[in-house]
């Protein structure tokens, strides 16, 4: 168990990004009364690790031509639809490669120094994700965005840090309405250079992403991976509703610098919510017949094997005949876990419906 709780936190997630990274993303920014100690500590442990990245670039020079063998697979669909599950079983299969939690903070630190930035980091972080009681593991497969945020300044998880502009980091770098090509190419670059190192890293032969963010980026990740394979989860807009409200309030604690009401935040997560949910109906023709596969949750939860089995064979994926154990056994594990449940308040119903009715409509749920 780790020693630290996770809403106690002293420093956040920037503490593993480069120098340069953390001084664009923080400069001309407002930190707000109460979070200067953490802002300051943060800095400066990342002002005295990032003195070892010209070591990890000298390594990765051994790697960057490296070709990337087969084009990833991506876990898409808003937070809070089930795509943690689905990523989780997924890696049962050791053809895929995938970005664990500990790159995710020190992405700068993966071949270089790992095995004792990693060791400290089993020691000190939570055991348990907030508001799920799912498990965290240093080696744990963990969706990448966190990564791409200590990686570069463009990244829509900006706005956990700075939420007042949670909005408009929506707008420049989770749909890309407002990016410049400049940004678009760093991005580019950048998530690379972030699959290369994770496959490296996990001895995999395929990418497996887990993002939501990405699915805003349908256009982009197919300018890099024209033959990518696509996962698009839906789940029940009311329940999505409950639980994103959850997780955004608790897991945005630790890492924030700058105070928010709460109900700014849920006003803002409905907001995005709508504008993800259009991009995505905008560019998933993009993708190439065969190569995207849209799932319920709630039918892939109901029997994930047979529909882990569906998954690979529409998909047209390798390896299921081989990592068929694997993923029984991980399912059979999961067997007595117990989610949340939600009771639907009256406040609830009405957001849903006036705001999130496309989703009620399109997937067809219903109270």
């Amino acid at each position: 168990m780790g020693v630290l709780e996770f809403d106690k936190l002293p420093i956040n997630t920037l503490v593993g990004a480069d120098w340069d990274t953390f001084k664009k993303v923080t400069a001309n920014q407002t930190i707000d009364k109460g979070y200067r100690n953490k802002f300051y500590l943060t800095k400066g442990v990342c002002r005295l690790l990032s003195l070892l990245e010209p070591l990890e670039d000298r390594r990765y020079r051994k790697y960057a031509d490296n070709s990337i063998e087969m084009d990833p697979l991506f876990v898409l669909g808003h937070w809070r639809s089930g795509t943690t599950f689905v990523h989780n079983v997924l890696a049962c299969d050791k053809h895929f490669g995938y970005t664990t939690t500990y790159q995710t903070v020190f992405p700068h630190l993966m071949l270089w120094g790992q095995p004792f930035f990693k060791k400290s980091m089993a020691y000190l972080m939570p055991d348990k994700r907030p508001t799920d009681n799912m498990e965290l593991r240093v080696d744990f497969p963990q969706e990448e965005e966190f990564a791409l945020s200590n990686m570069m300044p463009y990244s829509y998880y900006n706005f956990w840090f700075f939420p007042q502009r949670m909005l408009e980091y929506c707008d420049r770098y989770l749909t890309f309405e407002k990016i410049t090509e400049e940004e678009r190419k760093v991005f580019k670059d950048t998530f690379l250079k972030l699959v290369k190192v994770s496959l490296w890293n996990t001895h995999g032969t395929q990418f497996l992403s887990k993002n939501p963010p990405h699915t805003g980026r349908v256009k982009t990740l197919l300018e890099m991976f024209p033959n990518a394979k696509f996962i698009y989860l839906k789940r029940n807009p009311y329940t999505v509703y409950e639980s994103t409200r959850s997780f955004f309030t608790n897991t945005i604690k630790p890492l924030k610098l700058q105070n928010l009401p709460d109900e700014v935040l849920v006003h803002n997560f409905v907001e995005v919510y709508k504008r993800l949910f259009y991009k995505f109906e905008e560019e998933k023709h993009l993708i190439p017949e065969g190569n995207l596969i849209e799932l319920k949750f709630e039918d892939f939860e109901s029997d994930a094997f047979s529909m882990t089995e569906e998954i690979y064979n529409k998909l047209n994926l390798p390896g299921f005949h081989e990592a068929r154990g694997s993923i029984e056994k991980y399912l059979d594990k999961k067997k007595g876990y117990k989610k949340n449940s939600y009771k639907y308040e009256d406040k609830t119903i009405k957001t849903v419906e006036e705001n999130w009715g496309m989703a009620l409509k399109e997937w067809g749920y219903s109270l």
